[in-house]
């Protein structure tokens, strides 16, 4: 491991997001924010021993940031402690803080890297505060989709049953929806977060929740910093290929796409999860992404 781990606290009032800093013993290359998505934390790009995608740009001397968003990882406080929160707040709040942070550490724009919903709330930050993506270099995105479009009897189970259905039941039982307890997920979910994330996969339209804020039109006008999408062969339903395409069309549409697949020349057929901590991403596509970071930034 060519690099360090130490813990740091972003206070924000009410709550402290705790934000794990992954830095080279040479530093050489531009900061890098890493974003998760719903019912996980940071830990996705990250391990004690090194591992994830994280830990490999850290070793390749990026200073590296993995935070919890609120109440969520070693955020304070948990969302089993009571406290709750907002998609909107995630948006206007929380994100655009994190890029604060990171950019007034280096004074230098920061590399966005999204996986899977936390790819759809970054982008509607920016498109929402265009002063923000001035900060960013480039953006990210693992398997992120606003909308989930496909129709399958994995989708009945997981999205209109256990997502729609019995993850809100148990959200309104406990204050907020368990998902570790009941296996559900690396992590547990603010209720209100929840409900809002529903209407969007469903379909509705790409605007705010609570203030209807239009993100959809918000993103065509926006100066995108350049883009790109990674999509996986065996991702089937929370970052379907088509589902990611059709999240490019509406936000980023110059965006480059990359679906991880051996007949694309992979060395494995990823899936949601694997396209981030299969052991050979760091040989795969983590290279590949590593050298097109360098080029853009010479």
């Amino acid at each position: 491991m060519k690099h360090q781990q130490s813990s740091h606290y972003l206070d924000l009032g009410s709550y402290q997001l705790h934000v794990r800093r992954l830095l080279p013993f040479q530093p050489a290359n531009a900061p890098a924010l890493m974003l998760h998505g719903a019912i996980e934390n940071g830990r996705i790009f990250y391990s004690a021993s090194g591992k994830g995608l994280g830990s490999y740009l850290a070793d390749n001397g990026f200073m590296v940031y993995c935070p919890d968003f609120a109440g969520r990882g070693l955020s304070k406080p948990h969302v089993s402690e009571g406290f709750t929160q907002s998609q909107q707040q995630m948006i206007t709040q929380d994100i655009p803080a994190l890029i604060n942070y990171v950019f007034a550490l280096h004074q230098q724009p920061v590399v966005l890297v999204a996986h899977s919903w936390g790819g759809v709330l970054a982008a509607a930050c920016l498109a929402r505060f265009p002063e923000l993506a001035a900060k960013v270099a480039v953006k990210v995105c693992f398997g992120s989709k606003r909308v989930i479009s496909v129709q399958s009897l994995e989708r009945k189970l997981k999205i209109d049953l256990v997502w729609n259905i019995i993850a809100p039941w148990l959200g309104r039982k406990y204050g907020y929806f368990p998902a570790r307890k009941w296996r559900m997920g690396n992590d547990d979910e603010p209720y209100q977060f929840l409900q809002d994330t529903v209407c969007w996969i469903k379909g509705d339209s790409y605007q705010d929740i609570s203030d209807h804020f239009d993100y959809a039109h918000a993103s065509k006008q926006l100066n995108w910093p350049p883009v790109w999408h990674f999509a996986a062969q065996n991702d089937r339903l929370l970052g379907h290929p088509d589902d990611v395409k059709a999240f490019i069309a509406e936000t980023s549409q110059q965006a480059r796409f990359t679906l991880l697949a051996k007949d694309a020349g992979y060395l494995q057929d990823y899936d949601h999860i694997s396209m981030l901590t299969h052991p050979n991403a760091v040989d795969d596509h983590f290279v590949e992404l590593r050298d097109w970071l360098l080029q853009l930034s010479q």
